[in-house]
């Protein structure tokens, strides 16, 4: 039990502040439960933080705010990178990354090739929803979440506003990944955004 506990503290050491690690990441030093004994301890002693069930990572220390946690986004990203999936930001999140709304959504909602799963950072709940190969294959940085965010709107209460910001992120995606996006949005959102473009100057 002291040398997994030894071999772990050693290990923590080199991992860089502010990155995130699981339980997995320590395999072979020892079996399940002395791998997770060895990390409470390190919890306890403030070496280590526990962000979430299976979710831990180093803490950083800024000079002036003090310990900094890992955003939300950050985790998400860590984690899909650690389980070799993709993620796309979804619903009133992608609508928020967009700029398309200012409130600051607490359910930050990723579709994935996944599994799906769910964990709380702090006061916001992160979560993971498996969906099909034709949802993860839109490709534009600003079309593919574009159409993930208007799935969950009623298209016709869309305010002008809000509808020209949409019109400016139109134009700013790359002309190929629009009309690749546009073919596998669903018809009453691919009718919706070929209106916009349509608005669009020459």
């Amino acid at each position: 039990m002291e040398s997994v506990r030894f071999t772990i503290n050693n290990s923590l050491s080199a991992i860089n502040e502010g990155n995130i690690f699981f339980p997995a990441d320590f395999r072979g030093t020892g079996s399940q439960g002395a791998i997770k004994m060895a990390l409470s301890r390190a919890v306890r002693s403030g070496q280590i933080h526990r962000l979430a069930q299976g979710i831990y990572f180093v803490p950083v220390i800024d000079p002036v705010l003090g310990e900094l946690t890992p955003s939300p986004e950050t985790v998400a990203e860590q984690l899909a990178e650690r389980e070799k999936v993709r993620i796309r930001p979804a619903g009133a999140f992608a609508l928020h990354k967009l700029g398309l709304t200012t409130q600051v959504p607490t359910r930050l909602v990723y579709l994935t090739d996944g599994h799906p799963r769910k964990f709380k950072i702090g006061k916001a709940t992160v979560e993971f929803k498996a969906t099909t190969p034709k949802k993860m294959a839109l490709a534009g940085e600003i079309s593919g979440p574009l159409i993930l965010a208007l799935e969950g709107l009623e298209l016709n209460k869309i305010d002008p506003a809000t509808e020209k910001r949409i019109i400016c992120l139109l134009q700013l995606e790359k002309p190929t990944l629009l009309d690749h996006d546009l073919q596998l949005a669903s018809g009453k959102i691919y009718d919706y955004l070929v209106r916009l473009l349509k608005q669009m100057p020459p």
